[in-house]
């Protein structure tokens, strides 16, 4: 048996209309950063009406073979997106954008609103994290273990940097999702992780990963942080 976890009370009042960003290799995960640079035009006007609005943004990743179809189709992307709440941006001079959003949670893309804008605009629904009943393991201890392998594999991130408090402090969930966003990974890969709404079971997958990445002893991981700035 599972249960539910709250979500964000930014969400309390959302409408449940938010723009869709597609793009072919971002997945926002809740709680992670992600800075992006806004130049296309469509773009441009898709940020000044989510600043004038909810300033909430679906982050939702191309499905494979998007490369393939004409400049003017309109590429499907995954169902399970990311949605993001713009938590600063500046704008320069000659009309593009820094924005920086926070992932608040996972939503599913359960249709498409036909408007007269140069963006799409999706209809979500907000996707509430799942908790086993009965886990087969200590909660606490496997997000102290998963924080113990990240340190391993990226000596030069400290964890502070990623958590305003301690592991010990902090909901598995939030654990998982805090360090999936700073982990470099296919694309696919993290759309995997998205999709996963168990908590249990997206901490094993996680778990995994890491063991792999730790027990192959190579840099293929190593990153820098903070990421730089994504552009569209």
């Amino acid at each position: 048996m599972t249960f539910s976890c709250e979500v964000d009370a930014t969400l309390n009042d959302f409408s449940g209309l938010a723009p869709l960003f597609p793009l072919p290799n971002v997945v926002l995960f809740p709680h992670a950063l992600l800075p992006l640079q806004i130049f296309e035009s469509r773009y441009r006007q898709m940020t000044a009406d989510v600043l004038e609005g909810e300033r909430l943004i679906a982050m939702s990743l191309m499905r494979p073979g998007w490369e393939r179809l004409p400049s003017h189709a309109v590429p499907p992307v995954h169902r399970m997106v990311g949605l993001g709440k713009v938590i600063a941006h500046e704008k320069l001079d000659d009309g593009r954008y820094y924005l920086v959003l926070r992932g608040l949670a996972r939503a599913k893309l359960v249709g498409e609103q036909v408007v007269d804008l140069p963006y799409r605009i999706g209809k979500v629904e907000v996707c509430s994290d799942m908790l086993s009943e009965q886990p087969a393991f200590n909660r606490q201890s496997r997000a102290e273990e998963l924080a113990s392998l990240f340190v391993r594999l990226f000596p030069g991130v400290n964890l502070q940097q990623l958590f305003l408090h301690g592991v010990s402090e902090l909901p598995l969930a939030t654990v998982c999702d805090v360090l999936l966003g700073s982990i470099p990974m296919a694309s696919e890969l993290s759309q995997q992780f998205l999709d996963e709404l168990n908590v249990d079971v997206r901490s094993q997958m996680l778990l995994e990963l890491l063991e792999q990445a730790n027990s192959r002893t190579t840099n293929s991981l190593h990153r820098t942080f903070p990421p730089d700035f994504s552009a569209n």
